[in-house]
């Protein structure tokens, strides 16, 4: 098996690998800012952190920014995802800046 080379974007970039496996998630740094914002989950978000990051970052491959911002969704970033919750949201511009999109 082949190493595979996950774009500076993607959850995996900084996973380890080895020839035929890969490692334990390594979750990318998104430090603070300054520009972050609280933001309150609707309905419509409720275990849908894909449709959050296409409404902010126009894309719904950044689902994953929420879970490296809120420590508290990294246990299960899907089903905790509720309506009602408010979590740190980084701005657009910040993510695309970090992550390179």
């Amino acid at each position: 098996m082949s190493r595979i080379i996950y774009p500076a974007n993607s959850p995996y970039y900084l996973t380890p690998q080895s020839s035929w496996s890969i490692g334990n998630l390594v979750f990318r740094p998104i430090p603070a800012d300054h520009n972050d914002t609280l933001y309150t989950l609707r309905m419509h978000h409720q275990y849908r952190p894909d449709r959050l990051s296409y409404e902010l970052y126009t894309t719904p491959a950044y689902w994953w920014v929420f879970s490296v911002r809120n420590a508290f969704l990294r246990r299960d970033p899907i089903w905790e995802f509720i309506a009602g919750l408010t979590i740190i949201v980084p701005s657009a511009d910040y993510v695309h800046r970090i992550l390179g999109g």
